[in-house]
């Protein structure tokens, strides 16, 4: 068995735990990542591509902005559609300037993968039957395979950036752990597709056919969702039917101006609300979707990644910087903290956008009625822009 040593062991090589490994080797922290898929696969992964500011912030502190500042589109508002109509929420008027970035998930992991491999850090990808032992002494590490030989990782920590599905919160003794998950009855199908957006911003509609989200990746890729059944197969929608059921949902001006084009890509992704806490376990730290996960409506999932890695990097820097402790003593509750109200604010933004099925009249209205106080109320719209943006960190 080959024996290796890093300072930080980083479990995942997505963009939680490249942009970890990022902050840490910038500020002299050695550090490796495990990761049990190949590189190619990692970059296939469609996801999210909205940012907040902290999250652009954090990737400038990184060293990995300047192709989001080329390329990502700086928006200052969103749409709301309901009853046929839509309603500008302006972001920057709202919350004294800020603004959201859309940049997608798969270019900032393509960027962290660049400035990893131009600093000559070490990845080791397809780690297959990973291990992790000894977080709860003084002596912790992992073992896995890669290539066909046995490889054992040794480290003072490990960060478990490896996902809902990942070995890292597996490993955690279950009387340890708490955790709380709420699963929506419905999915978002999704598709990707050459085609320019039809709004220069996001659009957000609540119909009674289900819910709409008309997004981009940039002004030539446009990502569209659908609400749907959880029964329902991507493989029984063919793009003539996502295309006609997209048109029934939008508002007849937005309907008019869609642009439809073969897709790239289709698929359903089901929605859970999902948090485990706590968020440490002696020398295992858990961050991004490892710990928690948040429905899609909002797009909090990568941003609060990127909140845990900013504490979880300055923990790590301070610790070994300065001998303290303290940022690693309370790096769990200073995440949940922020993640409880993300998390609150996303499930308010799902229910009041998805009518379920069968919803009672008296459901319905009571949807309708709160999206009216919404757009008409600017304290209600303040509140909901001071959200969206990202709470402060």
């Amino acid at each position: 068995m080959r024996t290796l040593r890093t300072q930080v062991l980083i479990i995942g090589a997505g963009p939680a735990g490249l942009l970890l490994g990022q902050l840490l080797h910038k500020a002299g922290v050695a550090n490796l990542i495990l990761e049990r898929q190949t590189g190619d696969y990692v970059l296939g992964r469609i996801r999210a591509g909205v940012l907040e500011q902290t999250t652009v912030d954090l990737l400038d502190e990184a060293g990995v902005g300047a192709r989001m500042h080329a390329e990502g589109l700086v928006h200052h508002g969103f749409e709301l559609m309901f009853d046929g109509q839509r309603h500008h929420i302006d972001l920057s008027r709202l919350t004294g300037g800020k603004s959201v970035t859309v940049y997608g998930q798969t270019e900032v992991t393509h960027d962290l993968m660049d400035a990893r491999a131009a600093a000559g850090l070490q990845t080791l990808y397809s780690a297959a039957d990973v291990e992790l032992f000894g977080f709860d002494g003084d002596r912790p590490g992992a073992r896995c395979t890669v290539d066909d030989e046995r490889i054992e990782v040794q480290c003072d920590y490990i960060a478990g950036c490896d996902g809902y599905h990942g070995v890292s919160r597996a490993s955690v003794p279950v009387d340890a752990i708490r955790t709380h998950e709420k699963v929506y009855p419905f999915g978002w199908l999704g598709l990707l597709s050459d085609t320019p957006p039809v709004s220069h911003e996001l659009i957000y509609g609540r119909h009674e056919r289900g819910f709409t989200l008309c997004s981009m990746r940039s002004a030539t890729r446009s990502r569209y969702y659908l609400q749907v059944p959880l029964t329902e197969q991507a493989s029984d929608w063919s793009d003539e039917r996502f295309w006609a059921e997209l048109r029934r949902r939008l508002d007849p001006a937005a309907a008019a101006a869609l642009v439809t084009g073969p897709s790239l890509e289709k698929s359903i992704a089901p929605l859970r609300s999902f948090v485990a806490e706590p968020m440490r376990f002696g020398r295992l730290f858990l961050a991004g979707d490892a710990a928690h996960i948040v429905p899609p409506t909002g797009a909090k999932g990568l941003n609060l990644a990127a909140s845990d890695v900013r504490y979880l990097s300055q923990a790590l820097i301070e610790h070994y910087g300065e001998r303290s402790g303290a940022g690693i003593q309370h790096y769990s509750a200073r995440c949940l903290s922020r993640i409880w109200k993300a998390e609150r604010f996303s499930w308010w933004f799902t229910g009041l956008m998805h009518p379920l099925p069968h919803e009672p009249e008296i459901d319905a209205k009571l949807h309708r009625a709160e999206l009216e106080y919404l757009v008409t109320s600017e304290a209600a719209m303040a509140a909901m822009a001071e959200n969206y943006v990202g709470l402060p960190v």
